[in-house]
């Protein structure tokens, strides 16, 4: 029997889900395909020692009534099954350095936010409120930010440097290393970064900052119990392997490892685009186009630590921490030496309950080079195709974890009492799970210097067929929640989409 649908959509990380979820709603036809055993992508948790770790989804920031990701997550239909708590308000993170004992704050609600760091800052003040006027034009010019119909942003925001901006903003450094102290969240580089991609990271979780409660692997249950309310289909073990196409050239189907094929009218690719154009093939693109995707620089990819603690020996923290060994080097972390590693980190702690004492575990978080696992790279392992790497793999990884638990003692003395056992992941584990070339945390390096070079479209030059996920329009949960909504406009009309999820909102 011939598996035929109006949609087909390859991957089933958040972009592929939300997709789903908004055509589903349209009356379309819908299969979600994945690879791997768990949906999800970077919404993915995994279980060790009876502990829930999430692999990307730390916090999520415009959650509170009226704000952006809650209208969002409103419409699709999943806000109100959502278990989170709220992180501190007067410090949802922490920007710390290894030559400052000052723990600065990052607040949540802009007043707030000025009026913490106006503490550590009071000279500044009026500086610090200059920059959060700019944050909010920024995002503002962004209209499916809030909601709103229309193409465009200001132009002027794509090419401002972020790290630019705030050299010009003031000369206290340490203000701007506190400013920028959060920039593991989009990877940040000092020179190509846009102040944009800052501003769009930053400012939903200065609106307001929750923790999901066992972890984000809830939002990617509740997206499929709504969809399979629509009709939708979603199955999992169906990895793509290479598209059909007619006498005509026209796409008609997708190809699955197993020997399957799904047809369909239209197809959204949700996994990586250099992945995706290779296996449509080369001939059915622009050669300039193709080389431009083929050519973009990726993000950094990184090294992570999983911390399980005993009962009751760690208290839990309802904040995040940042940081780093050198308050000069906020924007250069990710160059580090085989000496210096790790310059950063961040750290956030997990709780299953809404009120607890104890913290259950720590995930730690920091840069590591690809390169620097070229000896295992054509090995490949996941929990649906297991492949171990070899015991000189997992040598290097107990050393780099032996270094970083290290450089984490020094900001939680005695934490290695409390500690039950570690795991750990590395850029390799990124890859194979979440699908991201070399491991790369958040897609494609956005540039100030050539804004349209990193520019992608949903929409390809083979008729049916679109693309979402990180690294079409923004990363993060809302980032990739607008890119859906942008994919599926393009669909079914720019306006129309807008238009009805703010009308079913006024209802």
């Amino acid at each position: 029997m011939k598996k035929r649908y109006d949609i087909v959509i390859i991957g089933s990380g958040l972009g592929g889900l939300v997709s789903a979820i908004l055509l589903a709603k349209e009356g379309k036809s819908v299969c979600v395909l994945e690879k791997n055993n768990q949906y999800g992508g970077n919404l993915q948790t995994f279980v060790r020692d009876k502990t829930i770790f999430d692999t990307g989804i730390h916090y999520i920031g415009g959650l509170a009534e009226g704000q952006n990701l809650h209208k969002y997550f409103t419409y699709i239909g999943i806000m109100d099954d959502l278990k989170l708590k709220k992180l501190d308000e007067d410090a949802f993170d922490i920007i710390t350095f290894d030559d400052d004992k000052t723990q600065y704050p990052h607040a949540q609600g802009y007043e707030n936010f000025i009026k913490q760091l106006a503490v550590y800052f009071p000279e500044e003040e009026e500086t610090i409120r200059k920059y959060c006027k700019q944050l909010i034009y920024t995002c503002d010019s962004f209209p499916l930010y809030n909601l709103k119909q229309g193409d465009g942003y200001h132009s002027d925001v794509l090419s401002i440097n972020a790290k630019q901006y705030l050299d010009e903003l003031t000369d206290n450094e340490k203000l701007k290393a506190v400013l920028a102290g959060s920039n593991f969240l989009y990877a940040g580089i000092a020179d190509k970064t846009p102040f944009y991609v800052h501003a769009l990271s930053v400012n939903s979780y200065i609106q307001s900052s929750w923790r999901c409660l066992k972890g984000g692997s809830q939002i990617t249950k509740l997206l499929i119990k709504e969809l399979r309310k629509y009709g939708g289909e979603v199955y999992k073990h169906r990895e793509v392997t290479g598209f059909g196409f007619n006498d005509d050239d026209k796409l008609i189907s997708v190809k699955i490892k197993n020997g399957e094929e799904y047809f369909g009218d239209i197809f959204i690719s949700n996994i990586e685009p250099k992945s995706t154009l290779k296996m449509i093939g080369e001939d059915k693109f622009r050669k300039s186009y193709f080389s431009r995707i083929q050519s973009l620089e990726v993000l950094p990819s990184a090294f992570s630590l999983y911390v399980v603690f005993k009962p009751k020996t760690f208290k839990y923290l309802n904040h995040n921490y940042y940081h780093f060994r050198d308050s000069t080097r906020v924007w250069n972390a990710n160059e580090y030496t085989e000496k210096s590693w790790p310059e950063a980190y961040m750290a956030s702690m997990n709780i299953s309950e809404e009120n607890q004492v104890w913290a259950e575990s720590l995930t730690a978080i920091t840069y590591l080079k690809f390169e620097e696992f070229k000896e295992w790279e054509t090995t490949h392992n996941t929990v649906a195709d297991k492949n171990e790497r070899g015991d000189s793999y997992e040598i290097y990884k107990a050393e780099k974890a032996e270094l970083f638990l290290k450089e984490i003692e020094k900001k939680f003395p005695g934490i290695r009492d409390c500690i039950r056992s570690i795991h750990s992941s590395t850029p390799l584990s990124y890859r194979d799970y979440i699908g991201g070339h070399e491991g790369n945390l958040y897609g494609y390096i956005k540039d100030s210097n050539n804004p349209m070079k990193t520019f992608i479209s949903p929409k390809t030059k083979v008729e049916n067929l679109f693309l979402t996920g990180q690294s079409i329009n923004m990363h993060g949960v809302l980032g990739v929640t607008i890119g859906a909504v942008v994919t599926c406009s393009e669909i079914l009309g720019k306006d129309y989409l807008i238009n009805k999820i703010n009308r079913q909102l006024a209802e």
